[in-house]
C-alpha cells in the first residue's frame, strides 16, 4: 500500500486528495485519507485576457501552501500536481509553474485536454460497476473546459476536450443577474458548437450510459434532490432521468445569485457560475438524447473524477 497526494488545479477550484493506494494499475483501489476543495478561480479573466490574474495566482498559491502542510502532516510519499484548462490557455503560465514548484517541491504538470479526459475516465470508472463492452460516456464539466470520454472495460475508446465550462461561459455570455434570453441563446450556440466538435472525435451515438463528474454536475444533482445540505455520499452514484436534470439546470440558470446563495448545498464559490454549469449540462444531455435516438434516458452523477484518476496514476 502506498500513500499518495493528488492535486487537481482547474479553472474554478483546486482540490487535494491524500489516499492510500492498494494494488497496481487498473486493479488499484483508493482509500481516502484527506479530500479537500478550495474555490480559487484561477481562471478569472483568462478567456478575455489570455493571462492568469495576479490575485488569482495569489489565491491559488495560498491554497497550495495549505495543501503542502497537509501532505507533510499525513506523510504522503508521492505527489502529483496537475493543472488543466485555465493554465493551458495562459501566456504567463510560467509564473504559475515556478510558484507551485517553489511551494510544493514538485514540478506541476500542465496537461493536455486529451490527458485530462483520460484521467477523468480513470477516476470515474474506478468506482462504477463494470459494464464490459458497453461504452460509457464520462462528461467532465469543468470551469474552463468540458471533456467527453467514451470508454469501456478495456479503457478509453475516444476523447475530446472542448473550451466550454461554467466560468468561461459565465464570463463570456451570462453577465446579467439573472441572464437574459439573448445571453442564454449565445451561450447555447457556443455549447452546441463545442458538442459538435466533440462529436467529430468521439462517437457519441455509441453511448449506452452517461456519467457526469465535477462540481457543476454534483451541485445540480444536489439541487434536483433538494438536499438539506451538500452530501457527497448521497450524490455519488445518483441516477436521475434526463428531464429531472434538465429541470434542475433550468431552475439554477434562471435564478438570481441571491437565491442561489440561499440554497443549503450551494458552495459560495459556485454561486455566480452554476447557472452556466446548468446550461452546459442541460444541453449536453439534450444532445445525447438526440444522437442516441432516445436510447439515453438518464444520467449518473459521480463524486469521483480526475482527482481520483491522478491519485491512481501515481502508484
Amino acid at each position: 500500500m502506498t500513500r499518495v497526494a493528488a492535486i487537481d488545479c482547474g479553472t474554478n477550484s483546486i482540490r487535494l486528495l491524500i489516499a492510500d493506494v492498494d494494488g497496481n494499475g487498473s486493479s488499484s483501489t483508493l482509500t481516502d485519507v484527506v479530500r479537500e476543495m478550495r474555490v480559487v478561480r484561477l481562471g478569472q479573466g483568462v478567456d478575455a485576457t489570455g493571462e492568469l490574474a495576479q490575485e488569482a495566482l495569489d489565491r491559488t498559491f495560498a491554497a497550495t501552501s495549505d495543501y503542502a502542510g497537509l501532505i507533510r502532516e499525513h506523510g504522503a510519499g508521492k505527489v502529483r500536481f496537475v493543472a488543466t484548462s485555465a493554465t493551458r490557455d495562459a501566456r504567463n503560465r510560467k509564473v504559475f509553474v515556478d510558484g507551485i514548484r517553489e511551494i510544493l517541491g514538485v514540478e506541476p504538470e500542465v496537461i493536455t485536454g486529451d490527458e485530462e479526459a483520460a484521467l477523468s475516465f480513470a477516476g470515474a470508472s474506478s468506482v462504477l460497476p463494470s459494464r464490459g463492452a458497453a461504452p460509457v460516456l464520462v462528461v467532465d464539466l469543468g470551469g474552463g473546459s468540458t471533456e467527453f470520454v467514451l470508454g469501456d472495460a478495456s479503457g478509453v475508446i475516444a476523447a475530446k476536450s472542448v473550451d466550454v465550462g461554467c466560468v468561461r461561459m459565465t464570463e463570456r455570455h451570462l453577465r446579467n443577474d439573472p441572464p437574459s434570453a439573448e445571453q442564454i441563446a449565445a451561450a447555447e450556440a457556443d455549447v452546441d458548437a463545442a458538442i459538435s466538435e466533440a462529436g467529430l472525435a468521439v462517437p457519441l451515438d455509441r453511448t449506452t450510459a452517461v456519467v457526469g463528474v465535477a462540481g457543476s454536475v454534483t451541485t445540480i444533482t444536489a439541487h434536483a434532490l433538494r438536499l438539506p445540505e451538500y452530501s457527497p455520499g448521497i450524490i455519488h452514484g445518483t441516477e436521475l432521468p434526463l428531464g429531472t436534470f434538465g429541470e434542475a439546470c433550468t431552475d439554477l440558470l434562471e435564478m438570481s445569485k441571491a437565491d442561489r446563495a440561499g440554497l443549503p448545498y450551494m458552495h459560495p464559490g459556485r454561486v455566480d457560475v452554476i447557472g452556466a454549469g446548468g446550461l452546459v449540462w442541460r444541453r449536453v444531455l439534450e444532445r445525447l438524447a438526440e444522437v442516441t435516438e432516445g436510447r439515453i434516458t438518464s444520467a449518473v452523477a459521480s463524486e469521483h473524477d480526475i482527482l481520483d484518476g491522478i491519485a491512481l496514476s501515481i502508484s
